[in-house]
Formats: structure tokens, sequence, C-alpha cells
């Protein structure tokens, strides 16, 4: 599974040109959700994963997260087995993202 720090996250939303072809997704519930993402972050349950897995792989990469990196671990396997994925598990979740001073988005 890959992984990607928030730190390098942050650099990569602010290229305009890698985010044409790039997703970030929230895997948790919509009421976590609302409760605060990474900005521009597509919320996507974890549980609805074969809804929305064909048209992910569209992307170049899918950046995924969730409150601290266990269910977005989980869907990275999900993906990495699927295949036409490049998933990118975000190391430490929302969790990270707020530690390291980063806004969130509600």
């Amino acid at each position: 599974m890959k992984s990607i720090s928030v730190q390098d996250l942050h650099g990569k939303l602010a290229d305009a040109a890698h985010m044409a072809s790039a997703i970030v997704i929230d895997v948790r519930t919509p009421e976590e959700h609302a409760e605060g993402h990474i900005p521009g972050a597509q919320n996507r349950p974890i549980d609805k994963l074969d809804l929305y897995m064909e048209a992910l792989k569209s992307y170049e990469t899918v950046y995924v997260h969730c409150l601290t990196g266990g269910r977005s671990g989980k869907a990275c396997e999900a993906f990495d087995a699927a295949g036409s994925i490049n998933a990118h598990n975000i190391e430490g979740g929302v969790t990270a993202w707020k530690e390291a001073g980063y806004p969130v988005e509600m």
C-alpha cells in the first residue's frame, strides 16, 4: 500500500496541474465528514466502496483519508486488490492534517 504524509499532500494540493488528474476522498461517514475534512475531499464512505470504485479508476491518483489512517488503509487495500486505482493512504488522516496546522473544511 502506498502512503503520503500530510506535508507532501499539502504540497500536491497546491499544484493545480497535478490535482487536475487527482482526487482526495474521505472514507468516513457523512456525519464525520461534515465535522471537518481535508479541503476539497469528497465523501466516499468505506461501506459503499463498490459504488464508486469504477469511477475512481479515471483518476491518475486517489488520496484517501479518514480520522487517523485505519479505515483509509483498508480502503487502499481494497483499491489495490481491485487494480487500476493508484491509491495513497494519507498518513495519520485528518488528525495529522490538523496537528500539522493545516485548515479543515466543514
